[in-house]
């Protein structure tokens, strides 16, 4: 894992969206003081997890294609985001910074 800082970057990637993305291997946040946030960096780690169990590829892939989907369904984009089930485990388990010791592979399934 590699911390970047870039707020540019995100602005760019993200259109404003996110202060913080994983792409494997890197995890970029917005600012410095992320750094210390333990919350966020277990977050972006649990999808870091995600990419290798899935393949980079693939992760990206199924990321996509959920977030179309509940934009399909007419989700605005919060709720889309939200209901991408990558997203779902990591806000469901972001506080508990054990988490990755004992995750199962293919978690994310169960928030499907």
């Amino acid at each position: 894992m590699f911390l970047l800082v870039s707020n540019r970057f995100l602005r760019f990637f993200t259109r404003g969206f996110a202060s913080a993305i994983t792409l494997w291997p890197f995890i970029i946040l917005s600012s410095k003081r992320q750094k210390l946030d333990q919350t966020l960096l277990n977050h972006e780690r649990i999808h870091l997890a995600q990419q290798i169990e899935c393949g980079i590829i693939f992760f990206y892939l199924i990321y996509i294609f959920e977030y179309c989907y509940y934009r399909y369904k007419k989700y605005n984009n919060v709720r889309a985001y939200q209901s991408i089930s990558f997203e779902k485990e990591a806000y469901a388990h972001e506080c508990e910074f054990d988490y990755l010791t004992t995750r199962k592979w293919y978690s994310f399934i169960k928030y499907w």
